[in-house]
């Protein structure tokens, strides 16, 4: 009798364990908040998408409004072609702007939304005119120390 409930209990523990484990991986992998309402789609172009990944969210002023849905190349701009699916309940301007952000100081990158004036809506297959890349770090350094070596070559001569 006192080894069925050691049993018991240990049974419990593991199924939990691995309960947790299931919800960490959906956690790490942005799985965890998947909507199953109507969505549409719009297409961005970006000159540069960072570490943008597929099924990162979608903000507009913090709320989790969408998520990206595909990542790719168009060969005839040579841009990123970034595919989002926005929930139907939000509604855009058609001059909204898209930003790459990222969450803190090295957290993951996301798509920030800026809504317009304009009065006619973004509609499912629109195109998001008004872009800005993501900020990469590498690039921002790599500027800061050519300034400053031509700095120091100027101020010798």
């Amino acid at each position: 009798m006192q080894n069925s409930k050691v049993n018991f209990f240990v049974g419990l523990f593991v199924i939990l364990g691995v309960l947790g484990l299931v919800f960490l991986a959906l956690q790490a992998a942005n799985l965890s908040s998947i909507s199953t309402g109507k969505s549409y789609e719009l297409t961005a172009y970006f000159d540069n998408i960072g570490g943008l990944k597929a099924r990162a969210p979608v903000r507009s002023a913090g709320v989790l409004v969408g998520r990206v849905n595909s990542i790719g190349f168009d060969n005839e701009n040579f841009q990123a072609k970034v595919v989002l699916s926005i929930e139907s309940k939000y509604k855009f301007p058609a001059d909204t702007s898209a930003k790459i952000l990222t969450s803190g100081l090295i957290g993951e990158q996301y798509i920030g939304l800026q809504p317009g004036a304009d009065d006619k809506e973004l509609v499912n297959g629109d195109k998001i005119q008004f872009t800005q890349s993501a900020v990469v770090l590498e690039n921002l350094i790599s500027q800061f120390m050519f300034n400053k070596a031509e700095e120091n070559a100027s101020s010798n001569n």
